[in-house]
C-alpha cells in the first residue's frame, strides 16, 4: 500500500476514529482510498474479478450496489472470495441494508434523501451497531429531501449539510455513532462550500468526492479539484473519485492527487515534459513503454522521463534516476550523476531496469 506522509503544511481536522473491516478512517489515520465496482453485484465471480484488480491498484475499502434482494443475498459470496473491507450502497429500501448486514458486510452507505423515514433508519441503526459496521452518511446534492429543497431554494450546500445534520441527528438518538458523512454534488465549487461548512462542527470522519464527475479527462480534473483543495486544508479522510471509466482508473487518479499534496505516495512518479519542437526523440512512446514497464510497483520513487536540453538535464539529476533526451539518444542519470549515453531504442528497457535495480537495493537498506 501507499507510504503516508504528513505534509509540513498541512494540518488535518480532528475527528473521530472508526474501522471499517481492517482499515481505520479518521483520527488522524492515512486519507484512504476508496472506489466502487460497477459490475452487477448479482454475478458474484466478475465482481470479485474486479474487486482483486481494484486491491491491485491499490483500494483499500470497496463499495457495491444492492440494488434489490438478490444483490443482497450474494454479498456474503462475495465478502468470503475478497480481502478489501466490503461496504454495502443502499438506497430506497432499508430492508436492503439489513439484510447486508445478515451478510457480514464492514459497512453501509445511507442516503438520506431515499432510505426512509426515522423508523427505518432507527432499525438499520441497531443492527449497524451489534456489529459494529459504520454507516456512511451520503448525503447527494441530486436526492435531496423535497422539503430540504423547497426551504434552501434549491440543492445547495446549506441544504445538503441540513440533511446529513438530521440523518446524523437520527442515528445519534439510537446511540449510534460510527459515523462518516459526505455531501457530494457534480459541481466542485459547491462541493468544497459543503464540506467546508461541514467541518465546522462535525466531529465524524470526512468522505471526500465530486460524484458524477464524467469521463476520464473531466473527471480527473473535477475530483483533483474538488478533492485537492479540500485536502489542502486538512478536511477529508477518505475519499472516491469518481469516474465514467473503469474504476482501477479511479484509484490510479486518487493515488495521484494524493501525491500532489503530498499526503501519501504509491508507486513511482514519472516526470516528463510537455514535448516541444525541441525534441528530437518519441517521447510519447518512450513514456508510456516506462509507464507500462513499472506499472504494479508500489514503491514510491522519482522517475525523470525528458525529450530535451533545455530542463531535461536539471530535471533527470533532481529525479531518484531519470533520462534526457537529444537525437536518436539519451543520457542516463542515476542519483543526480551522469551515468552513460543510451541509443534511443534501448532507452525505455535501460530505464526500467534502472528503476527496479534502484528499488532493491532501496530494500536491501531498509
Amino acid at each position: 500500500m501507499g507510504v503516508p506522509q504528513e505534509h509540513a503544511v498541512i494540518t488535518r481536522l480532528k475527528t473521530k476514529r472508526i474501522r471499517i473491516g481492517s482499515v481505520d478512517v479518521g483520527g488522524g489515520a492515512p486519507v484512504s482510498v476508496q472506489s466502487m465496482t460497477n459490475t452487477d453485484t448479482r454475478d458474484v465471480a466478475a465482481t470479485v474479478a474486479q474487486i482483486e484488480r481494484l486491491e491491485m491498484a491499490g483500494c483499500e475499502i470497496v463499495r457495491v450496489a444492492v440494488p434489490d434482494q438478490e444483490a443482497a443475498d450474494r454479498l456474503g459470496a462475495i465478502k468470503s472470495r475478497i480481502r478489501l473491507p466490503l461496504v454495502a450502497d443502499i438506497h430506497f429500501d432499508h430492508r436492503l441494508a439489513l439484510a447486508a448486514l445478515d451478510q457480514g458486510v464492514d459497512g453501509l452507505r445511507l442516503n438520506p434523501g431515499n432510505i426512509g423515514g426515522p423508523e427505518a433508519v432507527r432499525a438499520v441503526a441497531a443492527e449497524a451497531l451489534a456489529r459494529q459496521a459504520p454507516i456512511r452518511v451520503g448525503v447527494n446534492a441530486g436526492s435531496l429531501e423535497k422539503g430540504l429543497l423547497e426551504a434552501h431554494g434549491g440543492s445547495v450546500p446549506q441544504a445538503m449539510v441540513a440533511s446529513a445534520r438530521r440523518e446524523i441527528a437520527l442515528l445519534e438518538e439510537a446511540g449510534f455513532d460510527l459515523i462518516k458523512v459526505s455531501l457530494k454534488s457534480s459541481s466542485v465549487l459547491e462541493t468544497v462550500a459543503a464540506y467546508r461548512l461541514m467541518a465546522e462542527t462535525c466531529p465524524y470522519p470526512l468522505h471526500l468526492g465530486v460524484t458524477e464527475a464524467g469521463t476520464l479527462i473531466a473527471g480527473t480534473v473535477k475530483s483533483a479539484l474538488g478533492i485537492g483543495m479540500l485536502l489542502a486544508e486538512g478536511i477529508g479522510d477518505t475519499f472516491r473519485v469518481s469516474l465514467t471509466r473503469d474504476p482501477v482508473e479511479e484509484v490510479r487518479v486518487a493515488y495521484e492527487i494524493l501525491r500532489a499534496v503530498d499526503l501519501r505516495h504509491r508507486g513511482p512518479e514519472i516526470i516528463s515534459c510537455p514535448t516541444c519542437g525541441r525534441c528530437e526523440i518519441d517521447l510519447f512512446g518512450l513514456v508510456e513503454a516506462v509507464e507500462a514497464g513499472l506499472a504494479g510497483m508500489t514503491e514510491p520513487i522519482k522517475v525523470a522521463v525528458m525529450g530535451c536540453v533545455v530542463n531535461g538535464p536539471g530535471e533527470a539529476k533532481a529525479a531518484r534516476v531519470g533520462v534526457a533526451g537529444g537525437r536518436g539518444q539519451g543520457i542516463l542519470f542515476r542519483r543526480g550523476q551522469l551515468v552513460r549515453k543510451v541509443p534511443e531504442g534501448e532507452l525505455a528497457g535501460v530505464l526500467i531496469d534502472e528503476v527496479r535495480r534502484m528499488v532493491e537495493e532501496d530494500k536491501r537498506r531498509t
